[in-house]
């Protein structure tokens, strides 16, 4: 929003929003985070973000080379802002809890995760190779907190973090279960935080040795 003459508020025209390169780009990665979350990579349409956006679709091949480029800026913010929510040093539990909190966050890429994982295809690309790379640094992460005593000896690293990832992602993949089971809108604060302590408590339980 800015201010006319007069003070009134208002939402810059498509050609104002054009001349100014970073608003713009800013613009088009919002919008292309609403279409991607609701209808996946391969739903998603440049002239459905376009139109969210209010710009020109040529402007979406200027700024990231089409579809598939604007894809790959998301997931690079994704990755970089999931680090900064999710510090490495987090106690596991604790790092449970934080990545239900991030869930709800669509800048932060759960639902993107689970489309990319129903249109999978089992084919490596680029972003499939470095996500590979992350997920098996995250599980030798994980056997050097098992090493240390964090976690019970009997824990498989590669196994607890699929439990852990696909448990902390409900709240943002069965959003219509969330909202049967508690009565509230699956992102709403108290049904995060109240999810979030469950999820954490349960999984210190299964893997503390008593």
């Amino acid at each position: 929003m800015t201010e006319d003459a007069t003070g009134r508020r208002h939402t810059p025209a498509p050609t104002q929003r054009q001349r100014d390169p970073e608003r713009t780009r800013a613009r088009i990665i919002e919008a292309a985070i609403e279409e991607f979350s609701a209808k996946g990579f391969a739903g998603a349409r440049v002239s459905g973000i376009a139109a969210r956006a209010g710009v020109n679709q040529q402007l979406i091949a200027y700024h990231f080379e089409g579809k598939l480029g604007l894809y790959r800026e998301i997931g690079r913010r994704w990755r970089t802002d999931e680090a900064r929510a999710v510090p490495e040093d987090l106690e596991f539990v604790e790092m449970i809890r934080q990545y239900v909190r991030t869930s709800v966050d669509p800048k932060l890429g759960a639902r993107l995760l689970a489309w990319e994982g129903l249109a999978d295809t089992g084919e490596d690309s680029p972003e499939s190779l470095r996500r590979d790379l992350r997920l098996r640094q995250e599980v030798e992460a994980l056997a050097r907190r098992r090493q240390q005593g964090e976690l019970d000896q009997s824990v498989d690293p590669a196994a607890l973090l699929l439990i852990g990832m696909s448990a902390a992602n409900a709240l943002a993949v069965y959003p219509q279960l969330a909202r049967a089971l508690f009565g509230a809108e699956a992102s709403a604060p108290e049904v995060v935080e109240r999810y979030a302590e469950q999820l954490g408590d349960l999984m210190r339980r299964l893997t503390t040795s008593s």
